[in-house]
């Protein structure tokens, strides 16, 4: 489905981790043509690179860090290993990291007129004013079913429980942080994902996206959307 350039639509979407909410942005992204961005590969690339250089993180490294990245250097396996994963959880506590991707995230949403963009502060700070804000929650169990399956992918040994163990943990310290914390935003849609089968998730973001863009440009005209 494909939105004319003219309209310009903006959605949040967050969660905690392996809630759905990338799984669904992506989808969202395909079905409307929109550009996507997740919020969480940018702290990866920079705990990937801060590992890379001998685990110092300060703020001159971070800026010229963010200033490297482009959408082609995202799409990295290593940024998945488990030093990576354990780094960025940190560094995403540090205020001057926060800062800067920040920056770069509100430059990538102006420069995009249909954009979707999903982590954990999107629809509370980065993106406040989104057209749509999104909220994906799903039980514990579940999630830690989805990461295990996902590491299991990247052939990376680990059990149900550790996984389930890691889950409960992050959650903790997202939801716990004192800046930008992981909270559902006032206006916020929820979207329990945990009995939802993917057909399922995507038939609902269908729905709510166009229901979204009709609330705002009324009924369109056959020819501003079209499917594919």
């Amino acid at each position: 489905m494909k939105i004319i350039k003219k309209i310009k639509f903006k959605i949040s979407a967050d969660g905690s981790s392996a809630s759905g909410k990338t799984t669904a942005s992506k989808l969202i992204a395909k079905k409307f043509k929109m550009r996507f961005l997740s919020s969480g590969i940018l702290y990866r690339f920079c705990a990937l690179k801060t590992i890379e250089n001998n685990n110092k993180c300060n703020e001159k490294l971070v800026k010229k860090i963010v200033k490297s990245i482009t959408l082609k250097k995202l799409d990295n396996k290593k940024l998945y290993n488990p030093e990576v994963t354990r780094l960025s959880s940190i560094i995403a506590k540090k205020p001057f990291v926060r800062n800067a991707l920040k920056s770069f995230q509100k430059n990538f949403i102006k420069k995009s007129s249909l954009v979707v963009v999903e982590g954990r502060d999107i629809g509370t700070k980065i993106m406040p004013n989104a057209d749509l804000k999104l909220f994906f929650t799903c039980s514990t169990k579940e999630k830690a079913k989805r990461r295990l399956k996902e590491f299991k992918s990247l052939d990376q040994k680990i059990s149900l429980n550790q996984v389930e163990k890691a889950l409960i943990l992050r959650d903790k310290e997202d939801t716990g942080r004192k800046i930008s914390p992981l909270i559902k935003a006032k206006n916020a849609v929820l979207v329990d994902t945990t009995k939802l089968s993917l057909k399922q998730m995507e038939a609902k973001l269908i729905n709510l996206v166009k229901n979204s863009i009709k609330k705002k440009y009324g009924n369109l005209q056959r020819s501003k959307l079209t499917s594919h």
